[in-house]
């Protein structure tokens, strides 16, 4: 009975910890639909979640679609079905592998950045002194920068998906000799407006859940440095579970039949 009673003592806890989690973004949510805004905070957020994610946003989509490239071939050629390598690629970074690649990078390097940026103004007591000067900490710290991820994070997945099909294109025309102008025609043939628009909100969801984690885990850090550093750990961790369990709903509500 104690094991039992000890089991469902952390499944409580799990449930208490989704109820915060949720009420925290309600909250952040409903500030960000009212005003003020505070324009300055919401362009330093969206140059920080944006054009500084871009290098790596890059990078990981150019070698993502190049091994998906290869891997495809490879695979195909057991079934002499090489032929659909440029559809294969195309729906694999579109539908799936942009997305969910972006956001963990995302997860990784804004979450945890956002986490431990909150958690040490809470520790050095900067956001006590924003109450103290009449400024709501959720409209000042937590709104803008949840909004600039919702409006950032799908620019860097469209980006992230072209980047990843020329990546399995720059590999298909070269080293498999596949033709420029048919691969190219088959992309475009194939892709279908429903793709990109589930592609793109995908990101959007994607980012909302990556920067709420990150502020929610600053918020409620603990003190000190170890305090710190769990909220940037435990930020990091939440957000990649949870935008691999929002993937897989995503998927079932634009594709299921």
């Amino acid at each position: 009975m104690t094991f039992i009673a000890a089991i469902g003592r952390h499944f409580l806890e799990v449930l208490a910890a989704i109820g915060r989690v949720g009420l925290f973004g309600l909250e952040a949510t409903s500030h960000i639909l009212r005003p003020p805004i505070y324009g300055r905070e919401l362009a330093l957020a969206l140059v920080h979640i944006g054009w500084l994610s871009l290098p790596v946003v890059g990078l990981t989509a150019l070698f993502t679609g190049g091994a998906l490239a290869l891997q495809i071939t490879a695979g195909g050629a057991r079934f002499n079905a090489e032929a659909v390598v440029p559809q294969i690629v195309a729906i694999g970074m579109v539908r799936e592998l942009g997305p969910v690649l972006v956001g963990l990078m995302i997860a990784a390097r804004v979450t945890s950045s956002i986490a431990a940026e909150i958690a040490t103004m809470k520790v050095t007591e900067q956001i006590d002194a924003l109450v103290t000067l009449s400024t709501h900490p959720m409209k000042y710290l937590i709104a803008p920068r949840i909004f600039a991820a919702m409006l950032v994070v799908p620019v860097l997945v469209g980006v992230g998906d072209i980047i990843g099909v020329m990546g399995g294109y720059l590999v298909a025309t070269g080293p498999l000799g596949f033709s420029s102008t048919g691969y190219l025609r088959s992309t475009i043939d194939f892709l279908t407006l429903s793709d990109v628009a589930s592609s793109l909100a995908k990101g959007a969801v994607f980012g909302y859940i990556a920067a709420t984690m990150g502020c929610y885990a600053g918020m409620t850090s603990g003190r000190g440095a170890q305090g710190v550093g769990r909220a940037t750990k435990g930020s990091v961790e939440a957000a990649a579970v949870l935008i691999l369990a929002a993937n897989f709903l995503l998927t079932g509500v634009f594709f299921s039949r």
